[in-house]
């Protein structure tokens, strides 16, 4: 059975008035549910983060600021999600500690695991950005290291936003690697530097996409000998998304998921699956690129 993380608070903690699909959450729950496959899949409730899990990634200064109610106006802005909920707080502590306990299933067990949320890549050591508070990709890195001395990681990121945050956080770090595919004209507009960036033009299409994903894991990945992946597989570029650019395929997804879960399985790499973006309008598309991907996962895990 494939573990995966998950909590009503995911949807139910952001408002309806915000400028978010929040019900995709809840969406690729239901779905997972209706799927006779998706009864391979076992559901996790997470409770809260630590505090000093937390500032193992962020400035001690943010993380209270936020946890406190004490972000200014323009910190609040800038993370998106308003109105803030009552409990934006505890969501943004259950959602991070979904990466957190589905990073220490995949250790303990040597095997893949998922959170059905996460992959908070723009969030940075001292704000957050882009819907993003705090970094779960770069605080479940941290806590591998400081609670299982793993000393490899790779990030690795396939959302089609960079992973600016994770790249920000790990800039001076040599053993975590950052590396992100995505669209060179996209948000975030500031680039920040990964270990590795691939970026493509607006309507790259699968055949390239995959090309170079394929390289990347064959020629690149090996020579830095993982020992724990943590795989932003946000959905975001698929032809239908309103804020991807890109014009990848379901069946392209379907196949960049393969070729990590297929990297991974045969290489006996630890492997934690967040589930990153996706802002299809309408929602389906992405919310059964969302499905397909821990249904995958499920089926390369047995």
């Amino acid at each position: 059975m494939f573990p995966l993380w998950y909590s009503k608070i995911y949807t139910d903690g952001i408002s309806p008035k915000a400028n978010f699909p929040r019900r995709r959450y809840r969406d690729v729950r239901a779905l997972l549910d209706s799927r006779a496959d998706g009864r391979s899949i076992t559901y996790h409730k997470p409770t809260a983060a630590s505090v000093d899990d937390l500032k193992l990634a962020h400035k001690p200064a943010y993380v209270e600021a936020f946890l406190l109610g004490r972000l200014d106006e323009r910190a609040v802005r800038r993370i998106g999600l308003r109105p803030w909920t009552d409990t934006i707080v505890e969501r943004t502590l259950v959602l991070t500690n979904g990466t957190i306990l589905a990073m220490r299933h995949a250790i303990e067990k040597s095997g893949f695991a998922g959170n059905l949320g996460g992959g908070t890549h723009h969030a940075y050591s001292d704000f957050g950005s882009g819907y993003c508070i705090f970094n779960d990709l770069a605080i479940s890195a941290l806590v591998a290291r400081r609670d299982y001395g793993v000393s490899r990681i790779l990030i690795l990121d396939l959302d089609v936003h960079q992973g600016d945050g994770t790249a920000q956080i790990f800039e001076n770090d040599p053993d975590i690697r950052t590396v992100s595919f995505h669209c060179r004209t996209n948000f975030p507009f500031r680039k920040m530097t990964s270990d590795i960036d691939v970026e493509f033009a607006p309507g790259t299409t699968d055949d390239e996409y995959l090309s170079s994903l394929e390289a990347f894991l064959q020629r690149d990945t090996p020579l830095f000998e993982p020992e724990l992946i943590l795989f932003q597989a946000g959905v975001d570029g698929l032809e239908t998304d309103k804020l991807g650019h890109l014009c990848l395929s379901h069946e392209g997804l379907r196949h960049r998921n393969e070729l990590v879960f297929s990297f991974a399985g045969a290489s006996g790499i630890p492997l934690v699956i967040t589930m990153g973006g996706g802002y299809s309008n309408p929602l389906l598309p992405s919310v059964t690129a969302h499905g397909e991907l821990f249904i995958q996962a499920a089926h390369s895990s047995r």
